[in-house]
């Protein structure tokens, strides 16, 4: 099985590309991607193990980022709320035709698939949330679940303009978000990369704008679908306690925490991924 060609989405003014995994068929899951990161970083090898579990996987760019609708300044009012995010997402199922899904969320992502299932219950056949903080933590409640040394390091480090600076760029982090034990495949993350940099550039000043868009809904403790939790017990980016306390917030949450396993998805993850998403809707 293949990508299908890119889709649009419409929410509003705002177009957000997509794509699905095969020809579609079986029970619909959407993934959502990290901080100003493309859809591409989702690594085909778990999509396929998704898609072996009988699932209809649907990837999309967040907006401000990939080939989704940019926004501009990194200053002032933000430009969109998190309601609007969530709502996205809902636009894109719209258009794949799924009226429910399963909704599994990287980092950011992770947050926006919490929220997902409190805006859109109805919506959520299962809510997945995956190296993520808990959506009810903002400001400096956020800040305790982030390890700041490797925030730090990334932030120092300069490189040149234009697409070689961004692919080694975003090669370092996918580096850094690796643990040791598993340690990033750098061919797979650059073809990753260099797929996501042919279609749209990279803005560091999205990481801002996506921060910064506010979320005025319910909180953890109203979540009403099957969910799963998971967390790399390596993560050098976000601390395990935010797992923890994700899971504790919504009633009969599982968490399942993967040994050697740093902030993003290695192969070793795939197969243990996508049998625990099958469970949680079985």
């Amino acid at each position: 099985m293949t990508w299908t060609p890119t889709s649009f989405a419409r929410h509003g003014d705002v177009e957000l590309a997509w794509d699905r995994y095969g020809q579609g068929g079986g029970v619909p899951l959407l993934l959502m991607m990290g901080l100003a990161i493309s859809r591409f970083w989702w690594p085909d090898g778990l999509c396929r193990a998704l898609a072996d579990e009988g699932f209809d996987v649907i990837r999309y760019d967040q907006r401000d980022a990939g080939e989704s609708a940019r926004f501009t300044g990194p200053l002032g009012p933000p430009p969109y709320t998190a309601e609007d995010v969530v709502d996205d997402a809902a636009a894109v199922l719209d258009a794949a035709g799924a009226d429910r899904a399963v909704v599994l969320g990287h980092s950011l992502g992770g947050i926006t698939a919490q929220r997902f299932a409190l805006r859109h219950p109805d919506r959520t056949l299962g809510l997945v949330s995956c190296d993520a903080p808990p959506s009810d933590a903002v400001g400096p409640g956020a800040v305790r679940y982030v390890r700041p040394g490797l925030v730090a390091r990334l932030a120092a480090r300069r490189y040149p303009e234009g697409r070689e600076g961004d692919a080694a760029a975003s090669l370092a982090v996918a580096r850094a978000l690796a643990s040791p034990a598993n340690p990033c495949d750098e061919s797979a993350a650059r073809a990753r990369i260099e797929q996501g940099l042919d279609r749209a550039p990279r803005d560091t000043r999205a990481l801002g704008r996506q921060l910064r868009a506010r979320w005025r809904g319910p909180r953890l403790r109203e979540v009403r679908v099957p969910t799963l939790v998971v967390h790399g017990a390596d993560d050098p980016l976000i601390r395990t306690s935010a797992a923890r306390a994700t899971a504790r917030a919504i009633p009969g949450a599982r968490l399942v925490v993967l040994p050697d396993v740093g902030h993003d998805l290695p192969p070793v993850t795939w197969p243990v991924l996508a049998r625990e998403v099958r469970e949680l809707v079985t």
